[in-house]
């Protein structure tokens, strides 16, 4: 017994620095992931500024019922769902396409040049990716109404006041925002991979298509179902930045931009609801995480080695 604590005391002192190097992210997550649990309680309570989050009245489910009764709660969760859904498979087909074109290039530093430009739109805030948008789409002084269409004989569009458009200008905002960071995941995935498949496979007469059919997607994969287990425990979620800021919050797009995040946050601003947004939170979180389980079960059905946990 005591050789055993001896022996557990040396392992503690020389994983010491690694145990330094971990302190500031699990302080990260404690502070950020495990102290705010206690304001779940919001969630089932009428929250008072007088009184605070303990002594605040139970209200048992009634903030819950303030997503499912009103009328725009198809709205929202058809948007929340339809997006995200759209999201995830057009990103993770993207984002693939692009690395294995990446990895196409034979030339090392191209290759690093391309990874850079590929990031900067992952880098760059939807601030300013709404005054981008704008530029191009303004009804007056866009690009698109004021230089092409205008130089082609063409009527402006009201971009901002149509609701059929913005499926598609979300869709590709976000594309053009997010495919980059996934596409250099999976990137460096297949630079993992043994070339010597390749050149087996060359060998054998395998074409271009053959080999990435045969060798790279099936390596892909497990990165694939991870990626996409944990896109799926956030698809109650939607990116507030591209819903609301994007659209410049505007009400004739409601239709096509409104989400359950910017419906709450509207909310707040015209109710200060905090315990209607707390429930919506909740739910979301909730939902999430049946979710993921849900889609693991699947997987480990299918291919148990592949899940998760």
């Amino acid at each position: 017994m005591e050789s055993e604590k001896k022996n557990l005391g040396r392992r503690i002192i020389r994983h010491m620095p690694l145990y330094l190097m971990m302190l500031p992210g699990l302080a990260y997550i404690v502070i950020n992931n495990y102290m705010p649990l206690a304001g779940l309680q919001l969630a089932f309570k009428k929250f008072k500024y007088s009184l605070g989050i303990w002594e605040s009245p139970w209200n048992g489910l009634k903030n819950f019922t303030y997503l499912l009764r009103t009328g725009d709660a198809w709205i929202i969760i058809r948007n929340t769902l339809g997006y995200n859904l759209m999201f995830i498979f057009l990103g993770t087909l993207l984002a693939i396409v692009v690395a294995i074109l990446l990895d196409s290039v034979q030339h090392k530093r191209l290759q690093q040049t391309y990874q850079t430009v590929i990031l900067i739109p992952y880098l760059i805030s939807y601030v300013i990716v709404s005054y981008i948008v704008y530029a191009l789409l303004g009804e007056s002084n866009g690009m698109i109404n004021n230089s092409i269409l205008k130089a082609l004989g063409q009527q402006a569009v009201p971009w901002y006041s149509d609701p059929k458009y913005w499926p598609y200008i979300l869709t590709f905002v976000q594309l053009w925002k997010t495919f980059g960071y996934c596409s250099i995941i999976y990137f460096a995935t297949i630079m993992g991979i043994d070339k010597s498949f390749y050149e087996a496979a060359v060998v054998d007469g395998a074409s271009t298509w053959q080999q990435i059919t045969c060798i790279t997607l099936p390596m892909l994969k497990p990165v694939i179902i991870t990626l996409t287990l944990l896109s799926i425990g956030r698809i109650f979620y939607s990116d507030f930045g591209l819903f609301y800021q994007v659209p410049m919050n505007t009400g004739l797009l409601y239709n096509a931009t409104n989400t359950i995040d910017t419906y709450v946050y509207r909310g707040l601003l015209e109710t200060n609801d905090v315990g209607r947004a707390s429930a919506a939170g909740f739910i979301q979180s909730v939902l999430g995480f049946l979710l993921v389980l849900g889609t693991n079960a699947i997987v480990r059905k299918v291919e148990k080695e592949q899940a998760l946990f």
